[in-house]
């Protein structure tokens, strides 16, 4: 029996990780032609065709669209602005319900918030993490006004599903992309399948710019209101044949050439980056799926998974050991991880105080709704007791990596009968 680290042995990880540098030869020599042109954002807020952008911004999105099969591609400085810009195309207003998931990043629930709409969380399936489709039916009452569906950790929702329950009640459907940028459902790219679909290009994510976010969509009106959404909408509608004006104010939520000319280099390599993390997430799950009580991330029929998170689940009775007391062990021996993943997302004060907009707590006065109690049972027991989360996309993955990162895993689980009281 080899000695565990957090009781004085040796850990299997001695040394950290490796970051992953994922800016290489092209995105520097990119980056250096945008600044030896002296262009570096080729927006005007006003009537002309800079108001679509430079070159390089010009031709990342045509190039995103390409890649992911999109008749449209609108680039924004953040997923975050995506999803913002998103709701606002849709029309969503005050009072107006939008049914989201409780466990994701905090943007998800907030953009319908930024236009008075009221969020509502239905729970999640305990195998992929994504939205319920049998909740989000539950969900939907005549105040629903769209959904906002996460294809979380890199898997796919039930994207086509959704997409019909949305269709069958004049629903919109936006997909919040920001993990699974080459994930399918059966063959159909995630981010293409909603309404609007968002990608994120934050720096943790597999394909980055540092900031920014791409939106796509097929629907050639919806386009050009993520346009208008994203550079000072309100002096150009009247020049873009736009009648309704809802939700057409003011924003600035524009790329830099420099963001789309890195955009350009990371996206002709982002295929073999991405798969890397599928091969060895997929390695973790080959090589920890027979370990008693740890269920490695399921992967359903149809899909690809792009891993942005490997969480395996951990029972805490089948171990006969806390998951916390587990966890340190883990982190002893080198691994690196997180315990849980973000609380429930109705769990922060902006819902629990019922106030986001002014001191009177709009758009909370509008409805009657209240965020108490074990709203979505599946995502807290997740949180509270089951998930350990690992990130792929966070480390260089080198000769080895695989191999150490299963034998710490094993070496903790074999050995857990040292961490009881």
């Amino acid at each position: 029996m080899t000695k565990l680290a957090l009781l004085g042995g040796d850990p299997v990880i001695a040394e950290p990780l490796p970051p992953y540098q994922s800016m290489g030869e092209a995105e520097i020599a990119a980056v250096s032609d945008v600044v030896r042109s002296g262009c570096l954002s080729g927006f005007y807020g006003s009537p002309g065709p800079e108001f679509l952008g430079g070159p390089k911004v010009r031709a990342f999105e045509d190039a995103w669209s390409e890649r992911f099969g999109a008749k449209h591609t609108v680039s924004v400085n953040s997923a975050t602005s995506g999803l913002m810009a998103a709701v606002g195309a849709v029309g969503i207003g005050p009072g107006d319900e939008v049914i989201v998931p409780p466990w994701t990043m905090s943007a998800t629930a907030m953009a319908p918030l930024m236009y008075g709409g009221i969020p509502v969380f239905a729970d999640i399936e305990d195998e992929t993490f994504c939205l319920d489709p049998v909740q989000v039916k539950a969900s939907i009452t005549p105040k629903t006004k769209a959904i906002i569906v996460v294809n979380l950790f890199g898997h796919p929702a039930r994207l086509a599903e959704l997409r019909q329950i949305a269709d069958d009640n004049d629903l919109f459907l936006i997909e919040d992309n920001a993990q699974a940028p080459l994930g399918s459902e059966n063959g159909k790219s995630c981010g293409t399948i909603g309404h609007i679909g968002v990608f994120s290009l934050n720096f943790h994510k597999h394909i980055h710019t540092g900031e920014g976010g791409m939106c796509t969509t097929d629907d050639g009106d919806l386009a050009k209101r993520l346009q208008l959404i994203r550079n000072h909408r309100e002096n150009t509608v009247e020049d873009w044949g736009i009648s309704d004006i809802t939700n057409i104010i003011g924003m600035n939520l524009r790329m830099s050439e420099l963001h789309a000319a890195v955009g350009l280099a990371q996206l002709s390599h982002a295929g073999a980056h991405i798969e890397t993390r599928e091969t060895l997430a997929t390695a973790l799950t080959e090589g920890t799926k027979d370990l008693e009580g740890w269920t490695p991330p399921v992967v359903r029929d149809g899909c690809r998974h792009n891993y942005y998170v490997w969480l395996p689940k951990f029972d805490e009775e089948a171990t006969g050991i806390n998951r916390e007391i587990f966890c340190k062990a883990l982190a002893a021996e080198g691994f690196p991880h997180g315990v849980g993943y973000l609380p429930p997302l109705y769990t922060l004060p902006v819902f629990q105080k019922r106030q986001a907009i002014g001191k009177e707590g709009f758009p909370f006065t509008l409805t009657d709704r209240r965020y108490e109690g074990k709203l979505c049972p599946v995502t807290e027991r997740l949180h509270e007791k089951e998930a350990i989360v690992f990130e792929p996309c966070a480390f260089e993955v080198i000769d080895q990596t695989t191999e150490l990162l299963i034998r710490a895993i094993r070496k903790v689980h074999d050995n857990r009968a040292e961490l009881s009281p």
